[in-house]
């Protein structure tokens, strides 16, 4: 080979520098890439556009109540396939895999917290298990929380966030529509407020039952609220759908949610309705 030829290959092998994994999130309006410690510290909202990254249950009552002061009630309970339902899986195949993903026994947490010092009782939903679905454990607990609510004479609070009826329980799902409505009821017999935040998604039966019964109802930015999708719905009026008009601010200007509010102002705003139509009232 000449002196001055060139080598067919290069001798040299540079290996890429290794990129930490899990330190940066994308916008997924925007585009921008955020640190995960700032969202995080943001309470998963993204700061410039505003973009609300969907939540566990744990940490939304980390971020609602007062430090230590959430104890958690009827934890134990679970679901069972009283149906021996299978579609693509067994449905109690599903509850395993769910369980191990989520570490929750089912779809809500509830218990009672204080929320700048006020006592409330709290059933928050957590999409991670199974969409966040009301099966009968998810009805049997929230009515226990508005119950609760009843007999410590405190006001309730029930975050959603679903996708709606538990199909793999059939009517078993469906009777919790009816059995959260009339607990509500009571919880209106008593003077008692209640606060529903609806979330992205909320959607389906829990929808058409306890989301939309609050006595203040208060939704996310941006979040996806309705009944049937946006498909069904055209199929079945055959006409063109408004644009957005799912969303939570479609549903404020037409009147059905009353306020649309910020997670990082969230527990705030809750203060302030808390003090205006319960501590006020009682005192």
């Amino acid at each position: 080979m000449s002196l001055f030829s060139k080598p067919k290959y290069s001798t040299v092998t540079v290996k890429k520098k290794d990129i930490p994994q899990g330190l940066w999130k994308k916008c997924p309006v925007s585009g921008e890439i955020i640190y995960i410690k700032e969202l995080e510290e943001n309470q998963n909202v993204v700061p410039k556009s505003g973009y609300h990254f969907p939540i566990s249950a744990p940490e939304r009552l980390r971020f609602l109540c007062d430090p230590g002061s959430f104890q958690e009630f009827d934890r134990e309970l679970a679901a069972i396939d009283a149906l021996e339902f299978v579609d693509s899986a067994p449905y109690a195949k599903r509850l395993e895999k769910y369980k191990r993903e989520s570490g929750l026994n089912d779809a809500v947490v509830c218990g009672t917290g204080r929320i700048h010092a006020i006592q409330v009782s709290l059933a928050v939903m957590d999409f991670r298990f199974a969409g966040g679905s009301m099966g009968s454990v998810v009805g049997e607990k929230i009515t226990r929380a508005i119950e609760r609510a009843i007999e410590q004479k405190i006001p309730c609070i029930v975050v959603s966030a679903s996708g709606g009826a538990r199909m793999q329980e059939g009517i078993l799902s469906l009777m919790q529509m009816a059995k959260t409505s009339a607990a509500l009821a009571r919880l209106a017999e008593a003077k008692l407020p209640f606060f529903s935040i609806l979330t992205n998604p909320t959607t389906g039966g829990v929808t058409a039952s306890f989301a939309v019964l609050g006595d203040v109802i208060i939704a996310e930015p941006g979040a996806l609220i309705g009944f049937a999708g946006p498909r069904v719905i055209k199929e079945t009026t055959q006409q063109a759908l408004p644009e957005g008009f799912q969303s939570a601010e479609f549903l404020l200007k037409h009147g059905l949610v009353d306020m649309i509010v910020p997670r990082t102002e969230m527990r705030d705003r809750l203060r302030d309705l808390l003090q205006a139509l319960f501590v006020k009232k009682a005192g």
